[in-house]
């Protein structure tokens, strides 16, 4: 059975930082990634990588966020440097399995940014 557990949200000052964390079980996964859905706005991209390290972020986190992976864990994580208000809302992680092609989803953790 496939799972994907995200931790590491919480509540950050504006220009703090924040690291998240995403296991997956149950398979070996190519792509991992994080994705993030504020209220009343579709999911966007965050970040993904895959297993052999190449990344993608999505512009608006660019040079403040870094995706990085352990391979042996099946475990990502997400560096969250200089926040923003806007950076506030739900993130979740997935992984694609590189045996079914199935992307697995986690349940998402918040974060919030704010004074």
């Amino acid at each position: 059975q496939v799972q994907v557990v995200e931790s590491g949200g919480g509540l950050v000052q504006p220009g703090g930082s924040l690291r998240l964390s995403c296991a997956a079980s149950g398979s070996i996964f190519n792509t991992m990634g994080w994705y993030r859905q504020a209220p009343g706005k579709e999911r966007e991209l965050v970040a993904t990588i895959t297993s052999g390290g190449n990344t993608n972020y999505g512009d608006s986190v660019k040079g403040r966020f870094t995706i990085s992976r352990d391979n042996a864990k099946n475990t990502v994580y997400l560096q969250m440097n200089s926040l923003k208000p806007e950076d506030t809302a739900v993130y979740y992680c997935n992984a694609r399995s590189s045996t079914t092609w199935i992307t697995y989803w986690g349940q998402g953790t918040q974060v919030t940014v704010s004074s």
